[in-house]
Order: structure tokens, then sequence, then C-alpha cells
């Protein structure tokens, strides 16, 4: 779901002031208005397309940030609290979008109620330096993880089990790790008690954990990121990570991630030089990037986590003229079949989309890209499957990003049709006719006009009389055919009842001719509805009087099929009505 609300911003842009609308999104889990929330629960969101990415703020009043100050998350729509969540309170959340070529958009507050902790919270753990490591710099903090319910912890860190003689029971408040003043004894086990609390007391003595120190060492300052600066924009998808060079380091770990929380770039990777390219980023992206700077004493404490943004690249993303997301991929209508014309080949094919280049493939044997043509143009020869691929430039900051999209298609052989002749039908008003063709070309039909409408069906149902031409198109581009229908649509002197009653009027049926006919008819059969032949009629005849072997039929209604002098046919029905 989208939240119904929309944000309005307002930006510059040249001299104008232009007002832009964007879909905030809804908190799913848990979701805005929930009661009993965990207070280790992680907040997840609908995610918006084409927002570079989020930054969530929780707090206790709306639009508050006192739990959690505007935490970039990336282009991830979850986030867990660090510290957890106070209990038996109304949350806030609030989500802010954040798109490097627009102003941020900060969306109405969403509101949740966490559950009553009514229990001291569980011992926790020391996450670094961890239990049992050894030959851990003096230098080091002391990390731990997050106990559900905690709202602060107590310290206690000795040189020998059980000891306090470092740090004594001291309420470090409610955080996750502890800065000691001074560096631990070398070469010297450190054992280490957390003991987490809460309004309900504390889990009582917890277990100790413990590491041992190595021998006294000086630690690598941090390092700074020359580039992408902190907050830069419009990064290439193929940057150049550049940092400062630290005295004393013998190499660098280098972490990058899509979230603040996760290494899915690059986790640690080890470099002995201080930059390193990273290839193909994904646009209109944040990214996150820390670098710790090693030597044999070990890590750099407290190295800062830096981020930058992408260029928007392709898309979607949104326009800040037209608050609306776009692409700048181009529209493809060019079609998934095209005929090579019989006794024409090789055939030049025309691309059909705007865009600043093209590229068509064929494919071999092994379903493997072969570039045959770089330009609007292609010479095939061969029947099979190519692809056609056609591309747009953007100038995004002085970086030209290519925007392309393809489609596979068909080429397939074809030629031009062959009318082998029409079959013609009366109907009750106008007529019916059917287009016999043949030809291995892929056909359309057209009645009275070369610009088409043009139909699949070879079939046209209540044409009148007085449509004289059919065209039948090659849909691959082979050319056009035409049938004459004047001297085949003759039924103007038909009639469609006759009344033989012996009034005097309509007594008998007969063809009328006009003089205006181009054709002489040579006989008219007459039939029943069910195809018994009942009269060979002459066309010169005073006609049939509506009898059969001397008996008068009934009403009903009776087929008729003239044969011109020329070897045409034409059919229709009439009523006997007495």
């Amino acid at each position: 779901m989208i939240r119904e609300g929309i944000i309005l911003f307002i930006c510059l842009i040249g001299f104008g002031l232009v007002s832009n609308a964007q879909d905030c999104p809804d908190l799913t889990s848990p979701i805005d208005g929930a009661t009993n929330v965990a207070v280790d629960a992680t907040i997840n969101w609908t995610t918006v397309e084409g927002v570079t990415g989020y930054i969530i703020s929780i707090g206790t009043t709306p639009g508050a940030s006192d739990i959690v100050n505007e935490q970039p998350t990336g282009s991830s729509a979850s986030y867990t609290p660090e510290l957890g969540l106070p209990d038996n309170t109304l949350v806030y959340v609030t989500i802010t979008l954040f798109y490097f070529n627009l102003p941020d958009i900060v969306c109405l507050s969403q509101s949740f109620t966490t559950e009553n902790v009514t229990q001291p919270p569980v011992c926790t753990n020391i996450s670094g330096p961890s239990d049992g490591d050894v030959n851990v710099n003096v230098a080091s903090n002391i990390n731990w993880s997050y106990a559900t319910g905690a709202t602060g912890y107590i310290l206690r860190v000795g040189t020998v089990a059980g000891g306090n003689d470092l740090i004594n029971d001291l309420d470090v408040g409610n955080v996750l790790f502890y800065n000691l003043p001074a560096d631990l004894p070398a070469e010297t086990e450190i054992y280490v008690e957390v003991i987490p609390y809460n309004e309900n007391g504390d889990p009582g003595t917890c277990f100790e954990e413990s590491f041992v120190t190595g021998t006294i060492a000086a630690l690598p300052e941090c390092t700074t990121i020359i580039d992408p600066v902190d907050g830069a924009i419009n990064i290439p998808l193929s940057p150049l990570i550049e940092w400062e060079a630290v005295p004393g380091a013998v190499g660098y770990r280098v972490y990058i991630g899509t979230t603040p929380f996760e290494n899915d770039i690059l986790d640690g990777g080890i470099f002995d030089t201080n930059s390193t390219f990273v290839i193909n980023f994904e646009p209109n992206s944040v990214y996150f990037i820390r670098v710790i700077p090693f030597n044999a004493a070990g890590d750099a404490i407290g190295c800062s986590q830096s981020s930058f943004s992408t260029i928007l690249g392709c898309g979607p993303f949104l326009n800040p003229n037209t608050g609306e997301l776009e692409t700048l991929y181009p529209i493809l209508d060019f079609p998934v079949q095209v005929g090579i014309c019989l006794n024409e080949s090789p055939t030049v094919i025309t691309a059909t989309d705007a865009a600043d280049g093209y590229r068509w493939y064929a494919f071999n044997d092994q379903d493997e890209l072969i570039l045959i043509s770089s330009e609007a143009e292609v010479t095939i020869e061969n029947v099979g499957t190519y692809r056609y691929e056609a591309y747009v430039i953007s100038n995004q900051e002085g970086i030209e990003v290519e925007c392309a999209d393809f489609r596979d298609f068909t080429v397939v052989s074809s030629e031009i049709a062959t009318i082998n002749g029409v079959n013609i039908t009366e109907s009750t008003l106008s007529f019916d006719v059917e287009v016999l063709v043949s030809g291995i070309g892929d056909y359309e039909f057209s009645i009275d006009s070369a610009d088409g409408p043009y139909q699949i069906n070879n079939v046209f149902n209540d044409i009148p009389e007085e449509a004289t031409t059919i065209y039948v198109r090659d849909r691959n581009g082979c050319g056009i055919v035409t049938f004459n229908l004047e001297n085949l649509i003759v039924k103007k002197g038909f009639p469609r009842f006759f009344t033989p009653n012996n009034d005097g009027v309509n007594d008998r049926w007969q063809f009328v001719p006009s003089d205006d006919d181009t054709f002489q008819l040579s006989i008219i059969y007459i039939f029943d509805r069910y195809g018994k032949l009942i009269k060979s009629l002459n066309p010169l005849s005073p006609g049939w009087a509506g009898d059969f072997n001397g008996l008068k039929l009934p009403n009903s209604d009776f087929w008729y099929r003239a044969l011109t002098t020329d070897g045409k046919t034409v059919s229709g029905h009439f009523t006997l009505k007495r």
C-alpha cells in the first residue's frame, strides 16, 4: 500500500517555482496504529519507486528524533533500532525520502505503541573483542550486543576472574560500547562482565567473558575519504575510491554497502594502496563506505562511515519539473517479425524508433550475439532471430550515460499475395465477400482503400453494393495487390422477394437487367434451403412462378447461383411470399 496522503514540496528550477508531489510509504510492520509492539521490533515500510534513499527518525512526539535521529538506511526499506525501543510508549516514525537532485521529502509521522516490559533483560555478550580473542590491541574499546528490553548497562572489567580492578560496576547508560580511559595492560587476560538492566531490575550476576591483549604497539589513525567526499552526488557508476594514506598503516580494509548496516558490495576487502576502482554501481542510489587502516598492532579504532550518491542513470527517477517518475530509455515500437521478400534479398531494414544510436546483432549457432551494424539501417540476407537495440545518450553533470533498450525479432521469408478469387454471398441487406489468397506472406485485407484500415480476417461482412476494390497487403512490406469487385457484385437486378398469387404484381422471380450492367448471365440456378435444385432458369425467360413438379411451394427462403457469360458466379437468397 502507498499512503493516500501526498507530500507537497517546492523547489527552485531556473528562475521559477515548481510544485511537485510524491507518494509517501506506509509502515508495513508494525503498521500505523499497532499496539503491543515488541521493543526489539524491526521497522519496515513500502518501497517508493525512483527514490534515491530513505532516512528514518524515531521519537516520542510527531516528527521527533529523540530515539533515533535521522538515520540513513540507503535503499533498504527496513531498520532495526540499535538500542531497541522504549517500552509502553507511543512511538512516532518519520520517513524522509532522499533525492540527490531534489529537496528531501519529509513524510507524515506514523505511530504505534510498544509493549509493556515487565521482566528484567537477559544477559548479553561482548562483541568486540569477542570472548576468547587473543593478541587484542591494548587500545581497544569494549563492545556488546543489545539486550532486549535493556535501558542501560553496568560494566565490570578486571585482570583476574571476577575482578573489577580496571572498571568497577560502572553504569555506562544506554550504549553498546565503552572507551576505556586508559589502555589495557599488555599481554594480559582481561575479564569483562556486562550486566543489562531496566526499570524491572537486572538479571543479577552475568557470565564473564575474557580476551588476551597483545604487546604494546601503536595502532594507525583513521583515514579520510578523499573521493567521493562524504555526501557527494552525481558520482559515476564505476568510480575511483581514494582515501588519505595513513603513516604506519600496512594496509586498508574497505567496506561498501547499500545500507549503513551491511557490506553487500565489498566486505573488508584488503588493499595495500590508498585507492581502488569499484565497477558498476547502480544509478540513483546511496552507497556507504568505511575504510579502516591496519598494521601489525591491529585495526584503527572508531573510523567513521561516509556516503555518496550515484548519477541518476536511466531511471525511474522523479522529474523535478513534473513531479512524475520518468525513465530515459527509448520507447520501442520495432516489430517482432520482419519479412525478407522473395527475389529481393538482401533486404535493408530501418530502425523505426527515435534514438541517438542503434545496434543490430545476429545470433550465432551458440546463441552468442554478433554485432552486424551500428547504424540506423542493417542489411539482412538470411532468415533467423536477430536483436535490435536503440539507445539514448543522457549528459548528467558532464557524465554521458547510455540508456539502451532492445528487442529480439524474427526474420522470415515473405512475398506479395496471389489473389485466387473471391466468394460472394448475399446477406439480408448487403453482401459478404471471402477473399481467397495464396503465398508465404503474412497478409491483411482492406476494402476500397489502399491506406486501410486493414484487417487480418479475409472475410468482409455486410459490404455495400457500391464496393469496387479489395486490397491485400503483405504485412512484411512486400507489396499490395488488388482485386476488382465491380463485375461480381451484380445483385441490384435480383429481387429480394416475390409473391406468386396471380394478382399481376411480383408473380414471378427473375433477374432484371439494367442499362449500366457490364455483364451477361448465362443461367440461374434456384435451390431450397437444404441445397436441393428446384429450378434452372434462363435469364431471358419470364421467370419462376414458385412451383416444383407442378405443385405450388409454400412460403420459404430460396437461394440462387447465377453464372455470367465470362465464367463468374453470383449467389444470394430471396423469399417466396404467398
